[in-house]
C-alpha cells in the first residue's frame, strides 16, 4: 500500500489511463457480441416452451383418444344391454314389466346418442389438436434453426475473444493494484456514470475527449504539468494531456496485440 501512496502523479495518471485503455478493450470485446448473448437465451426459452406445448398437446390427443376409446366401450356395453332387453322384453307377464325395460332400452339408446355425440365433438378436437401440433411442430424446427445459427454466432465470436477478454481482465486487476484504492474506487464511479465507460479520457481540441466544452488554457497548462489529478468540471473526468494518452496508447497496443 505504501507503495501505491508513494507512486508520483504522473505515474497515477499513466496507470489510471492504462487502466482506462484495458477496460475500453474488454468494452470493445463485450460490443462484438452485442445482444447475441441475450438472443440466444431468449432463443432457448422459446424452444423450452414449444417442447412445453407440444408435450401438452400430444397428452391431450391421448387423453382425448382414451377418452373415445371409453365412449366406444359404453356404446358396445349399452347395445349389448339393449339386446338383452330386447329378449326380456319378450317374456314379460305384464305391462309393468314391459314399461320398465322399455325405459331401460330407452336410456340406453340415449346414452349411444349422447356417447356418439361426445365421440364426434372429440374428433373435432383431435383435429384441432393436430392441427395447432402441425403449426407447433414448424415453429418449433423454425426456432431451433434460428437458435443453431445463432449459437453458431456467439461461438465463433467466443472462440476468437474470449482468451483475450481473460487476459484483458486479468491486466485490468493487476493495474488495479498499482493504484490506490481511493482512486480506483472513483474511477469506478466515475465509469459508471460516464456515456461509453470513459472515466479518464485526454483533451482534445481544447475540450476533454467526447465533449464540446472548452478547458481554460491555465486549467490545460495543470493538466499538462502532470502535478495533480484533475477532473473535468462538465462530466466528472479524469483528464490527462495528450501527449501522456499517444504514449500510453502505444504502449498498451504492444501489449494488447500480444494477448
Amino acid at each position: 500500500m505504501a507503495k501505491k501512496e508513494d507512486s508520483s502523479v504522473e505515474a497515477k495518471l499513466r496507470a489510471l489511463y492504462d487502466l482506462q485503455l484495458i477496460d475500453s478493450r474488454v468494452d470493445e470485446i463485450r460490443n462484438v457480441r452485442g445482444e447475441l448473448p441475450l438472443e440466444v437465451e431468449d432463443l432457448e426459452d422459446e424452444v423450452l416452451g414449444l417442447k412445453t406445448r407440444m408435450d401438452k398437446l400430444k397428452t391431450d390427443l391421448e387423453n382425448i383418444n382414451f377418452e373415445i376409446g371409453a365412449k366406444k366401450n359404453l356404446i358396445e356395453e349399452a347395445k349389448a344391454l339393449i339386446k338383452k332387453y330386447g329378449e326380456q322384453q319378450k317374456n314379460v307377464r305384464n305391462s309393468r314389466e314391459f314399461n320398465s325395460i322399455s325405459k331401460e332400452l330407452e336410456f340406453q339408446e340415449l346414452e349411444i346418442q349422447l356417447a356418439e355425440k361426445n365421440i364426434k365433438e372429440f374428433k373435432a378436437q383431435i383435429e384441432q389438436k393436430k392441427a395447432v401440433i402441425s403449426d407447433t411442430k414448424e415453429r418449433l424446427a423454425e426456432r431451433e434453426a434460428h437458435l443453431k445459427h445463432k449459437k453458431g454466432e456467439l461461438n465463433a465470436i467466443l472462440a476468437e475473444t474470449e482468451k483475450e477478454e481473460k487476459a484483458l481482465l486479468e491486466e485490468s486487476i493487476k493495474f488495479q493494484d498499482k493504484i490506490e484504492e481511493r482512486l480506483v474506487k472513483a474511477y469506478a464511479r466515475i465509469r459508471k456514470n460516464v456515456k461509453n465507460g470513459l472515466a479518464v479520457v485526454p483533451i482534445e481540441r481544447g475540450a476533454s475527449g467526447g465533449s464540446f466544452f472548452t478547458i481554460p488554457p491555465q486549467v490545460q497548462v495543470e493538466i499538462a504539468s502532470r502535478k495533480k489529478i484533475i477532473t473535468d468540471e462538465h462530466s466528472g473526468r479524469i483528464l490527462v494531456d495528450p501527449t501522456l494518452a499517444e504514449e500510453e496508447s502505444e504502449k498498451m497496443q504492444k501489449m494488447f496485440a500480444k494477448l
